[in-house]
């Protein structure tokens, strides 16, 4: 349940003074209780360092425009450093805000908000808008129709329709290339997008390159390392950075490594496989995927050629003359992480490190399709390319179950929808409901981390959005993903309409030569006013955020920050809304800075009011939160302090 009286704290400036501490910095955090939540008399900031509580007091700094400030200063005593505030009401009764919410009982640390000492994220990573290509079907240059094609591929005309069942559906080959992707740079200037990221670019013997034969050259289909060089080189000059990705949990049948290791006992990279017999003839794979042996990260051997120092593979690429701005690691999640064995932090830690030495200033994102929270504390991934949080919640919320007759990979017809591999299928969520999984999802992600994690409609592994939402949900959901916390990502297609029962499906070839048509200009143009308004308001990258209202159908929050505040809009009906003027800062009727649908505001009498017809989705700026000085000097929390304090409030 949405309460918008609730005290309110997140990571962002309004709230943090240091969102990038080292350990031992002093850190100011702050508390803004609104005089509708009632009357406070003390409040305390309870850290948990070395995982045994301290204690500091808050001091009130005053009251602005019907909100009363607290402040406290605490030491960041551990890499991940969670923190929560106790409030003592006048009635004395005592509450806890953290992650979790406001709670009258006492609350689980993980569900802490957190800063993370170390391994900042690079200063572009705010103002980032992704845009995601699969290699293969992006565009084609016309160099292509000279490279002869390997024995596994099965080519395919442009505007052949796609194979989904096997062999096809992994060895259909349309002759993308890197030099198409040159071609077609200025559409991405267009939309806006200033981050490409593109799925596995090296040799292998499939078509999405995730089972990679080789990581030290670019596959010569693609046209080979001096066009991903021109590629990196012509997309810097446009201002977008390039991210690549990398395959840590496994490589192909067909690697060298593999290769010399199989049969070979006594192979320099011997141990670079589970093997699970003497001969090295059986091992294992991912998810039972024969041409998918899993890597051993136990192997020091295995760490110095692939991850590990500046001649390793992940440093090859940050390095000139590539110079790539980031890696997407895929299936981050089972990355050293084999029954009892777990080197998933030994792995992320020493890719970032490398990272560090070569080009510090790089984004590292980690592929977990579930909930990924254990993972990302900010030790090493910057952010997360993950579904449960944003983008199941998004679906659950606004598109609807369709049966659509479709083939699968055994090339029998089903009309069972696909829905992020859920056996039990798609729920149907009210507005409510999506935020309430939205918020428990990044409950026990640190606040720096979320702005990192990617807010996908779909991506190259699943159904596309627009397959399964009517029309006008459309700028309901891509508004939605443009003005939340995270790093909005726009598939290659989805600014075309295109349409796609599963991840196979998603990865058409995109019809550029349909690109003028009435309808595909619209959704262009739709997604470029989007992706405008995120990039032209800073607190839409780093401001804050408040939820002010939730019910079945519509949703209300507000990102804010000292200079604006952006007031959302998403209603999948008609929808009247009454919110406190005091607790949204909106002083006079203002028109909307972008509208879908029929939507007013109208401030008054105390109070802002949002009518809407039909589905909607508005954006209103307003003026920036003005807040008191913090108080100059703190209590720093120590042991002393925590028993003059008595121990827990709770």
């Amino acid at each position: 349940m949405i309460d918008p009286t609730c005290p309110h704290h997140d990571g962002s400036p309004l709230y943090v003074s240091h969102p990038d501490p080292a350990l031992g910095d002093e850190v100011t955090v702050r508390l803004r209780v609104p005089r509708a939540y009632g009357g406070v008399d003390r409040v305390v900031v309870r850290s948990n360092p070395d995982h045994e509580p301290a204690w500091v007091e808050a001091e009130c700094d005053g009251e602005r425009d019907g909100w009363q400030w607290w402040s406290a200063r605490i030491v960041v005593a551990n890499p991940r450093h969670g923190y929560r505030f106790h409030l003592v009401r006048s009635d004395a009764t005592v509450q806890i805000l953290n992650q979790g919410g406001l709670s009258d009982v006492d609350v689980l640390d993980a569900q802490d908000f957190a800063l993370v000492a170390g391994n900042p994220p690079p200063p572009w990573m705010a103002d980032t808008v992704l845009y995601q290509i699969f290699p293969d079907r992006f565009a084609r240059s016309d160099a292509a129709a000279d490279r002869p094609l390997p024995q596994w591929a099965i080519p395919a005309a442009w505007d052949d329709p796609l194979d989904p069942s096997h062999p096809g559906r992994s060895r259909q080959l349309y002759g993308g290339d890197l030099d198409g992707v040159v071609d077609r740079l200025d559409h991405l200037v267009d939309l806006g997008v200033n981050a490409l990221y593109h799925t596995p670019i090296f040799p292998a013997e499939s078509n999405h390159r995730y089972d990679a034969a080789s990581f030290d050259h670019v596959d010569e289909l693609l046209g080979g390392d001096e066009s991903y060089r021109r590629l990196i080189e012509a997309a810097h000059a446009r201002g977008i950075r390039v991210i690549g990705d990398l395959t840590t949990n496994h490589s192909g049948v067909a690697h060298e490594w593999f290769r010399n290791a199989y049969g070979r006992p006594d192979a320099a990279e011997a141990d670079f496989y589970y093997f699970h017999d003497a001969a090295h003839t059986t091992y294992e794979t991912w998810l039972d995927a024969a041409t998918l042996p899993k890597f051993d990260w136990n192997s020091a051997e295995l760490r110095r050629r692939f991850i590990e120092g500046p001649d390793s593979v992940v440093a090859r690429w940050l390095a000139q003359p590539y110079g790539i701005d980031g890696w997407r690691i895929d299936v981050a999640n089972m990355t050293g992480r084999l029954g009892a064995e777990d080197l998933n932090a030994v792995v992320r830690q020493t890719v970032r490190r490398t990272m560090i030495e070569v080009s510090p200033d790089t984004l590292l994102l980690a592929e977990s399709t579930n909930d990924a929270a254990s993972d990302l504390q900010g030790d090493a991934w910057h952010g997360g390319m993950t579904y449960p949080a944003f983008t199941r919640g998004v679906w659950s919320w606004l598109a609807e179950a369709r049966r659509i007759p479709h083939r699968g990979f055994d090339g029998r017809v089903s009309d069972e929808m696909w829905f992020f591999g859920l056996p039990t299928g798609m729920p149907r969520y009210t507005a409510q409901q999506f935020v309430r999984q939205l918020r428990l999802f990044t409950s026990q992600i640190p606040w720096r981390v979320q702005r990192g994690t990617m807010s996908a409609l779909d991506t190259h592994d699943t159904a596309r959005f627009a397959t399964y939402a009517a029309a006008e949900m459309i700028p309901l959901a891509v508004g939605l993903s443009m003005t939340l916390p995270g790093i909005p990502v726009v598939y290659a297609g989805d600014e075309f309409g295109l349409e796609a029962v599963d991840g196979e499906m998603s990865r058409t070839p995109l019809p550029w030569e349909r690109i003028g048509e009435p309808e595909i200009a619209a959704r262009i143009g739709l997604y470029r006013e989007l992706i405008g308004l995120r990039r032209a308001h800073a607190a839409l990258s780093t401001g804050g955020l408040r939820w002010l209202h939730a019910d079945d159908d519509a949703l209300v929050f507000i990102r804010e920050n000292a200079d604006e505040a952006v007031l959302v809009l998403a209603a999948r009906t008609d929808v009247e809304i009454r919110l406190d003027m005091a607790l949204v800062g909106a002083a006079t009727a203002r028109a909307a800075r972008y509208a879908a649908g029929t939507v007013e505001l109208v401030a008054d009498d105390g109070a802002v009011r949002l009518h809407g017809r039909g589905a909607s989705f508005a954006v209103w700026t307003l003026p920036g939160v003005t807040a008191p000085p913090a108080c100059a000097e703190r209590s720093v929390a120590t042991p002393e302090a925590f028993a003059q304090l008595g121990g827990p409030a709770v």
